[in-house]
Parts: C-alpha cells; sequence; structure tokens
C-alpha cells in the first residue's frame, strides 16, 4: 500500500506544478456542472456505482462567464458519473458532462477523470479526510481553457446526529487564458434516520487566490437539502438560492446513486433465515432399538 507521507508528496508536486503553469488571466475557468460536498465516502473493493447530477438554473445569470460562453440563465448542466472502488482507500471516477441552454440545444463538456483518495471506512469514523484530483477536457462553451483540473481538499466529522464537511476547493485552468480559482463550500446535515438526513450546504467562487473578485462579483449560494432514499436508489435533492449578483439567484439540484452489489458478497439480512439442515440429528439409541426401529436414531 501507499504510504500516506508519499501521496502527501506526490500531491504537493502535482499541486505546484499546475500553479507554474497557469497564466494571470482574471476570467473564470469553466462552468458548474457539479453542486456536491464530497463526505469520504468510496465505493466497496470491486464495487461499480452510478451517480447523476441535475442543476437547473431557474433564475440565473443573464450573461456568461466568458465570450461565447453558457448563459447559465435557463441551462441544465447534468454529469453522469461512473466510479470503481479499486482499494479501501482510493476510488477512479469518469464523468461525461452535458449541458441543455436556454435555447434547448444540447451540449457536450467531453469528459473529466477523476482519482480519489481517502480514510479508509470514513462512512464509519467521527474524523475523517480525503483528496480529490480531476483532470478535464472540456469544450469551449464551457470553458476558455481545454484542460482544467479541480484539487479538492476533504475535511469531515460526523456523529450519530450531526455532520460537518468542509472541501476547500481550488480549480485550475491550463493555456493561454487558464487561471486559479478558489471555490470553497461547506455542509451541515443532521441525521434524522439511516436513509434520511436534512442539510445546509454553502457554495462559494470566490477568485483568484490573494486576488479575489469585488463581493457582489463573486458567488455565494446557500442551498436546502435534504437526503433520502427510494428503493436502491440515493438521493440528494436541493434548493439553492444566491446571495448577491455574481451569483444564480435560484438554483435546484438533484443527485441519484446507484451502487451495483459486488459479485459474491452478500448483506447479513436477519430477517433471512438460514436453511435448516441436511442432515437430522443423530441420537443415542441401544442395539436392541436399532434392531426394532432401524431409523429411530434419526427421530
Amino acid at each position: 500500500m501507499v504510504s500516506g507521507s508519499c501521496v502527501a508528496r506526490r500531491s504537493a508536486l502535482l499541486v505546484v506544478c499546475a500553479l507554474v503553469a497557469l497564466s494571470s488571466s482574471p476570467m473564470p475557468v469553466r462552468a458548474v456542472d457539479e453542486i456536491q460536498l464530497y463526505n469520504g465516502e468510496i465505493a466497496d473493493v470491486g464495487q461499480f456505482t452510478i451517480q447523476h447530477h441535475f442543476n437547473y438554473a431557474i433564475n440565473g445569470r443573464k450573461e456568461p462567464d466568458f465570450p461565447g460562453g453558457l448563459t447559465p440563465n435557463h441551462a441544465l448542466n447534468a454529469t453522469p458519473e461512473f466510479a470503481w472502488g479499486i482499494t479501501e482507500w482510493f476510488e477512479l471516477g469518469l464523468y461525461i458532462p452535458w449541458a441543455i441552454d436556454s435555447d434547448g440545444r444540447f451540449l457536450s463538456n467531453w469528459f473529466k477523470f477523476r482519482t480519489l483518495f481517502v480514510t479508509p471506512n470514513a462512512d464509519k469514523k467521527s474524523f475523517f479526510y480525503g483528496l480529490n484530483f480531476e483532470y478535464d477536457y472540456t469544450a469551449p462553451r464551457f470553458s476558455q481553457t481545454l484542460f482544467a483540473m479541480e484539487i479538492r481538499p476533504i475535511i469531515g466529522w460526523r456523529n450519530p446526529q450531526w455532520e460537518l464537511i468542509v472541501n476547500p476547493i481550488v480549480d485550475l485552468g491550463f493555456g493561454k487564458n487558464g487561471d486559479i480559482d478558489f471555490v470553497p463550500a461547506v455542509r451541515l446535515a443532521r441525521t434524522l434516520s439511516k436513509d434520511l438526513a436534512l442539510g445546509v450546504e454553502y457554495y462559494t467562487d470566490l477568485g483568484r487566490p490573494g486576488s479575489f473578485f469585488p463581493f457582489q462579483q463573486q458567488s455565494h449560494q446557500l442551498f436546502g437539502v435534504i437526503d433520502f432514499k427510494i428503493g436502491d436508489v440515493d438521493v440528494d435533492f436541493g434548493l439553492g438560492y444566491g446571495l448577491t449578483p455574481g451569483s444564480d439567484r435560484f438554483i435546484a439540484k438533484t443527485i441519484l446513486t446507484y451502487a451495483l452489489p459486488v459479485g459474491g458478497k452478500q448483506e447479513y439480512n436477519p430477517a433471512i433465515k438460514a436453511p435448516p439442515t441436511m442432515m437430522p440429528s443423530m441420537r443415542q439409541i441401544s442395539p436392541v432399538e436399532m434392531a426394532s426401529d432401524p431409523f429411530a436414531g434419526m427421530r
């Protein structure tokens, strides 16, 4: 297994190389296609999961972030995500983002790869952490750069009633119009039952670290969310309100998640009784009983 210190050193080197490759453009690097806090949970080893994100700007910004970009107002951003659990601490993912603009046109945003490193069994720990890297190949309507990247640290605390998660995300764009963008997010949720939780999520887009956008141009969005389950599908639904002119005023989001069963692995269900033994129990019998009734010992 790769040690934590080795992963940390490689991650730090990757961040430094990414920062060196950036230019000084003040423009945002890409559109948002995923509104989610990462909680450190990953697929079981050998398991595949399917997740689909839908974000619709009910009342969004009327101008694109850059000339020729997607106008957020009345646009549906969506991202099917496929993940595979490699080890107890590593998950590999593939995104295929797309959107439908206000004119009803379908737009592809090519694809993204994801590598997620987390604390093993994060869902059972009171304190957990992780680090996610996304590598993007983007389309012109979504970004001013062909290649982009997301670095998402994950820090969280939970107990049976409450959950607090912080994702201090950094977005990177490479090339002539590339830049660095700080977009931290926070989630506070109350667990009501095994499959039901209510929460508040806060998403921001502050701009370049050390040279943030003026507050009115920053994006600050507050979401009320509910997490529940329909059959085998986990559902995350939220309604968000923009607090600044640089935010979409009203936006809705839904995340649907389905985890495929792992072959050969069965969860214990106390409602299902074990089958009776094929051979009945034997008891000691006397020679007289055996002579008179050969099957007496099997009753």
